[in-house]
């Protein structure tokens, strides 16, 4: 790990604001993922955010509104950010999402495979759709035209447009996650 934790009563006070909203975002809703150590200092992607603020608060903002504005479902969503994780191999983001991918109803061989960098065979249309259009984009090349019909014919204009900022999101903080060589939290800490 490249960026300490920072403790919480040690911030600013404009920071320590950003600090509590994640808590409460992360923490006490989603009580499965750690994302605070023993000190109450917040870890996984959030030290980067607090430590370079003038470009992680505005990245928290994204991620922020692609949730609270999400259309898709969990599944699909779960689904492209594993896909996302593991094109990066961000070994946070594939912990967190793991875990989330199971809480959305992924099973554990999807998630397994979604993991791995593979296509699980047993995806509904929308979430293949979903898979297929990330790894595309992924692989650093224009759309194709018959990727870009069946998730718009499935998913709609709006569902593929939520996609692109969800993947291009979640790429931002693997390479966040890598750059800074972010562990996964060690059970119980």
């Amino acid at each position: 790990m490249r960026l300490p934790p920072l403790p919480p009563d040690g911030l600013a006070p404009d920071l320590r604001s950003v600090h509590d909203t994640i808590v409460d975002l992360m923490v006490r809703r989603q009580p499965e993922i750690i994302a605070q150590d023993a000190q109450g200092a917040l870890v996984g992607p959030f030290p980067a955010m607090l430590h370079f603020p003038r470009f992680g608060i505005p990245a928290l903002r994204l991620l922020a509104a692609i949730g609270t504005e999400a259309r898709l479902t969990a599944g699909v969503r779960e689904t492209v950010i594993l896909t996302v994780g593991a094109r990066f191999n961000a070994r946070y983001e594939l912990y967190a999402h793991e875990i989330m991918g199971k809480v959305a109803g992924l099973t554990a061989g999807q998630i397994a495979t979604l993991a791995a960098g593979g296509r699980p065979s047993d995806l509904g249309d929308e979430t293949a759709a979903a898979h297929d259009l990330a790894r595309a984009l992924l692989d650093g090349r224009i759309l194709p035209a018959s990727t870009y019909e069946r998730a718009t014919d499935l998913l709609g204009r709006d569902g593929v447009g939520e996609l692109v900022f969800l993947i291009g999101a979640y790429c931002l903080i693997a390479m966040a996650l890598n750059c800074f060589d972010v562990p996964v939290p060690e059970l119980g800490s």
